[in-house]
């Protein structure tokens, strides 16, 4: 089993930068993919960024592609998510998620575990 906890998240203005951490506990941390959503306002949780066990493999959404950084320290049980350059229209609540299959996976389903999300607002 994995626990996530998510950080980082606050207020922020446009063209400003944040970055998010996923701490993770549990003996299978090491060999599980991690991804981030988000959710705004409404049912959708759109996928941001997912890299598998190793970090060889990155995917980012097209909306936060040469904005966002994801990276991940497995001495340190710990995912994170380098936010720069950041829009109004990334506001949303961010949520990490563990794939126990290693992979960098966009879709929400496959992922087993989830964070309790982590705010982050941008200012005009």
């Amino acid at each position: 089993q994995v626990q996530v906890v998510e950080s980082g998240g606050g207020l922020v203005q446009a063209g400003g930068s944040l970055r998010l951490s996923c701490a993770a506990s549990g003996r299978t941390f090491r060999n599980s993919g991690m991804g981030w959503f988000r959710q705004a306002p409404g049912p959708e949780r759109e996928f941001v960024a997912a890299i598998s066990w190793s970090g060889g493999r990155t995917v980012y959404a097209d909306s936060v592609k040469g904005r966002f950084i994801i990276s991940r320290d497995n001495a340190k049980n710990t995912v994170y998510l380098q936010m720069n350059s950041l829009k109004p229209e990334d506001t949303a609540v961010y949520y990490c998620a563990a794939d126990l299959l290693g992979r960098a996976v966009t879709v929400a389903r496959e992922y087993e575990y989830w964070g309790q999300g982590t705010q982050v607002t941008v200012s005009s």
